[in-house]
């Protein structure tokens, strides 16, 4: 079975409560536990134990799906507890902030886990392509927790980039190919900004929650005018990753 979590917090940064935009008549993470469904995932709400984050029962229980609340500030330790809660031995990691993810590129990521213990999202999502996650086994994070001390609620595992480069001295490793369809340009398909918002409104008034990323990447392809729309973000989204990578 391939089960997915739904990485999702009620609080955010940038653009406040994105998760709860509406896309016409769905909020986002409607939208996303639709999307999994559709293509023959289990999704698992993955948030934390904030009292905020408690209105994330309701949609568990909307869509008859599993939640887990967890540490607030140390991912890993909220992703490890949900598996070991839910008996679930691999899975992977959707963030509630990349609405149109690549269902193949997850099957292949998920099935890379027979090979290997982590597998690492392509590179052109890690670019703001927002196409996958991580697919992780869940001995794999206990063993990360455990050898590199990451036991405390209070440490700060937003960034696992750093952790998971670490890690490889002891676990095998790999990093997902970019998927074969090829846009002209890069398109920002994340979901941090209000001009993000926009794009994406667009994108799902044109194919609703179900069309296929090729597809989705073809039709941009055809209209690089909307790229305008959001990509200028991403200078400003890389600056404020490689600060928190410095203060890691």
């Amino acid at each position: 079975m391939n089960y997915c979590f739904v990485t999702v917090r009620s609080n955010s940064s940038r653009l406040k409560k994105k998760c709860f935009l509406k896309f016409e008549e769905n909020t986002i993470l409607d939208h996303i536990i639709l999307r999994l469904k559709k293509f023959k995932f289990i999704p698992v709400i993955c948030t934390t134990d904030l009292k905020i984050d408690k209105i994330f029962k309701k949609y568990a229980k909307k869509y008859k799906i599993k939640i887990y609340l967890g540490s607030n500030k140390n991912k890993i330790k909220r992703w490890l507890y949900c598996a070991k809660k839910n008996n679930i031995k691999r899975f992977h990691t959707v963030d509630a902030d990349d609405p149109f993810f690549d269902q193949d590129n997850i099957k292949k990521s998920i099935m890379l886990l027979s090979k290997f213990d982590i597998v690492k999202p392509s590179s052109n999502s890690r670019k703001g392509a927002a196409t996958e996650g991580y697919s992780f086994k869940t001995d794999a994070l206990n063993k990360i927790i455990n050898k590199m001390n990451l036991h405390s609620n209070n440490l700060d595992t937003e960034m696992i980039d750093n952790i998971i480069e670490k890690s490889s001295k002891f676990l095998k490793i790999t990093k997902l190919k970019n998927a074969k369809y090829i846009t002209k340009k890069s398109f920002r398909m994340t979901l941090d900004y209000k001009e993000d918002f926009v794009l994406l409104s667009k994108i799902y008034s044109k194919f609703g929650s179900f069309e296929s990323r090729k597809n989705i990447n073809s039709y941009l392809n055809k209209n690089i005018y909307l790229r305008k729309i959001n990509f200028f973000r991403n200078i400003e989204w890389k600056k404020n990753q490689m600060i928190k990578i410095k203060n890691d």
